[in-house]
């Protein structure tokens, strides 16, 4: 699986953005497509989740401000990112969890970075 992640900038707080995360290769048994993001000097942190039952799950910052959503014909994975804060600024990741018996595999984009100005 490869990953491509775009649509990172400079933007003030309280603005938007959309971060896109383009997916190729082995796409079977995706187990969830995430979001991820590390702040300069932190551990990187999981932002949101898209599962493969279709439900969603978000870190408690984030909560009503992001909205991960995906496309399964484009093979693309989006975090619709509103009402952004200083505090959101960090090199976003895309991932992909996909399990082939008996394995768990991991898949990492370069990450795309996202500066929230005050």
């Amino acid at each position: 699986v490869q990953l491509q992640a775009s649509g990172g900038g400079l933007v003030q707080a309280g603005g938007s953005l959309r971060l896109s995360c383009a997916a190729s290769g082995n796409l079977s048994n995706i187990v969830s497509h995430n979001w991820y993001r590390q702040a300069p000097g932190l551990e990187r942190e999981l932002v949101a989740s898209f599962l493969s039952g279709g439900t969603t799950d978000y870190l408690d910052s984030v909560k009503g401000r992001f909205k991960i959503s995906r496309d399964t014909d484009k093979k693309m994975v989006y975090l619709q990112m509103d009402n952004l804060r200083p505090e959101d600024t960090a090199v976003y990741y895309c991932n992909v969890l996909q399990y082939h018996h008996p394995r768990s595999y991991w898949f990492w984009g370069k990450g795309t970075l996202v500066t929230v100005s005050s």
